[in-house]
Parts: C-alpha cells; structure tokens; sequence
C-alpha cells in the first residue's frame, strides 16, 4: 500500500482497526493491517509510535513500513512494535507501485 502523502499516526489512523480515518488523505478508508506500507515519512506528534504499538497490539499493524525518511516518531514505533522498517532513496521510491509484491528477506 502506497501514498505520496506523510502519514500523521496518532491523528489520521484508526489504532484497533488500522483504517486511515483522515478524509483529506489519498488512503482514507484503507486499512493498513498486513500490508507493506510505503510512504515518505511520519507527521504530527511524537504520541504517534505508540499508535503504532497500539496498532500492532490490536493486530492491525503493516507487515513492514518502507519509507524515504525514518523520523524519530515511525522509527520509535516500528521499534517498541518489532515492525520491519526499511528506508529508501526518492528514486526507488517512486519505482515501487501501489499494490505491487515484495519480498523482504
């Protein structure tokens, strides 16, 4: 699952059932449970690793997180919640398609 929006955690994702309950972001009413999620970066409050933990504690985390920049916030998160967290140039970034397969080996 890709967007080209930052991902504000604690304001815009829905931390029992993993849908993006923000209705200006282009993934609003997707649910991010077991998907590999592609975005730039985190936004908004640093409460925001604990939604991440909380997402992965109610068992509506992504499988993995793959992103241009590991700000302070997504990468407390994916840490307290063992989440795979994987940074990426802006090149590779823009390669990866909504809906595509990934290995992460």
């Amino acid at each position: 699952m890709k967007t080209r929006q930052p991902i504000n955690f604690l304001g815009a994702v829905d931390n029992k059932t993993g849908t993006i309950r923000d209705p200006s972001h282009e993934l609003h009413g997707r649910s991010v449970r077991d998907s590999i999620l592609v975005f730039p970066h985190g936004a908004g409050s640093s409460v925001g690793a604990y939604t991440i933990y909380s997402l992965k504690s109610a068992g509506a985390a992504p499988k993995a997180m793959i992103c241009l920049k590991a700000d302070p916030t997504v990468a407390s998160g994916c840490a307290l919640a063992n989440i795979p967290l994987i940074t990426m140039g802006q090149a590779e970034l823009d390669a990866m398609q909504d809906g595509a397969e990934f290995f992460l080996g």
